[in-house]
């Protein structure tokens, strides 16, 4: 009787996997696309490698903003069509592409006027200064064109998260490889100058990811269109951009903490690297070896936590509480026991990874120590993530903007200034010390996902 409170049959598996797996190859999709940038680019010399990691640091913190965007809308798009309501997701999309219309203004403009102020940041530990001046000049040509992507990147993603919403992950899926396929070739052609055209190192990355972009929004908006009854809801979603007041005020209450929520996390992100790389130039490079693995190998528990928010948003929106909460339960117990195995994988590769990259063996040992303790922790975040999925499947997204952004800035981002400014501890410790702070995370998120306050329906009359 206990096992089955936390372990489903056959066909609960099947569910959860026909919506988790395209999301995990998706999502691994994209951070491969970013791991071919880093290791092509890694290939060409570290100066190269450190201006695109920080560059990618920073454009971290705008696509995680477009991720709030759509995931606060996405509450409703979930709860919508597990409703049936078809009128209310076509609502929903039109809402997240006027908050990703805003949330690209801004970031166009904080990136062409203060970007190169903004890579200065990261490059203020030991280093001989043509290293620093070197990548400071790479990292900002390289961010001035990864701008030309970003219209696309955040139109993907209206349609992409209103696709999985629905159940439908496997266009997105199909759109992702087809990108990935894309960015490989032009990486090939633009980083090495191959087929007679120009060598253009770390410009070429950004130049094959803008593309490939394109290719990936182009896929899903052209499916989307032309399948109305896959995707009814996309008829007439261009026609107008009408929300009924009611409708967009509820949906403004409950995704603004989201939007603020992962916009601070990330920035928490960004600022915690800026930390590590105060210990030397060395550590920038390092930090961005190892995250672009954890990065590949968190899709898994990313993906999970992604299939909570909209199974159980379903269940919800469906008036089907104690359902929701059973499936809940199970998928978080499934969720630890697929990152055992990715925990697993990474830990074997953290000797192996860094050896790619062409760089100095300093800083291959201190990214496979940096491996090696993501690896270790990846049950912990796992959980964390999962817990944070699921109060936001009910709609607490004030709750989840206290338990994630407010904790990574209040907590986190403290810790690791003080620990990095006022003592001498190794970076590798400084390191575990920080990551380790997301076991108290886990605590808070035990209590109140046992507690059952996140279980309730939010369109019963929402317009």
């Amino acid at each position: 009787m206990r096992s089955t409170r936390f372990i489903g049959d056959r066909r609960f598996y099947r569910t959860a996997l026909s919506v988790a797996l395209p999301i995990m190859i998706q999502n691994g999709i994209t951070n491969f696309v970013g791991m071919l940038d880093n290791i092509m680019v890694g290939r060409v010399g570290t100066v190269e490698m450190t201006g695109v990691s920080i560059a990618n640091t920073l454009l971290f913190v705008f696509y995680l903003a477009i991720f709030g965007a759509v995931s606060g809308a996405g509450i409703f798009g979930a709860q919508f069509y597990g409703k049936g309501d078809m009128d209310g997701v076509r609502l929903a999309f039109r809402f997240k592409l006027l908050e990703c219309l805003g949330i690209l203004a801004l970031g166009l403009t904080v990136f062409l006027c203060f970007g190169k102020d903004l890579l200065a940041l990261y490059l203020r530990g030991e280093g001989t200064e043509s290293q620093i001046d070197e990548s400071l000049r790479f990292g900002e040509s390289y961010l001035r064109l990864m701008l030309l992507g970003l219209p696309a990147f955040a139109l993907s993603q209206c349609y992409a998260g209103t696709l999985r919403e629905s159940g439908q992950t496997v266009v997105p899926m199909m759109a992702g490889l087809v990108a990935v396929g894309v960015n490989f070739v032009f990486n090939w052609l633009l980083i090495f100058g191959k087929l007679g055209l120009p060598r253009l190192g770390s410009d070429g990355a950004a130049i094959a990811t803008a593309i490939s972009r394109f290719v990936e929004a182009g896929i899903v908006m052209i499916w989307s269109h032309r399948h109305p009854k896959q995707a009814p809801f996309f008829n007439g979603a261009w026609r107008s951009f009408r929300i009924p007041g009611r409708l967009a005020g509820q949906i403004a209450r409950r995704g603004a903490p989201l939007i603020l929520n992962e916009t601070l996390w990330a920035l928490g992100q960004a600022l915690l690297i800026q930390c590590y790389s105060l210990r030397s130039y060395d550590v920038v490079s390092a930090t961005n070896i190892a995250f672009t693995l954890g990065n590949v190998c968190n899709v898994a528990f990313m993906a999970m936590g992604a299939s909570i928010g909209i199974l159980v948003g379903q269940l919800l929106g469906a008036g089907k509480a104690e359902e929701a909460k059973d499936t809940d339960r199970k998928l978080i117990v499934f969720t630890e026991m697929t990152c055992l195995l990715f925990g697993g994988l990474m830990a074997a590769l953290s000797t192996v990874f860094p050896e790619i990259y062409n760089t100095e063996p300093e800083i291959r040992r201190l990214a496979s120590r940096f491996i090696l303790i993501n690896a270790a922790l990846m049950p912990v975040h796992a959980y964390a993530n999962a817990a944070y999925f699921t109060l936001r499947s009910g709609g607490k997204t004030f709750v989840t903007f206290l338990f994630d952004s407010v904790f990574s800035c209040v907590v986190v981002a403290p810790v690791a200034y003080l620990l990095s400014r006022y003592t001498a501890m190794p970076v590798v410790w400084l390191f575990l010390c920080c990551q380790s702070l997301e076991l108290i995370k886990c605590i808070v998120g035990y209590l109140m996902i046992r507690s059952g306050v996140w279980m309730q329906t939010i369109v019963k009359e929402a317009y």
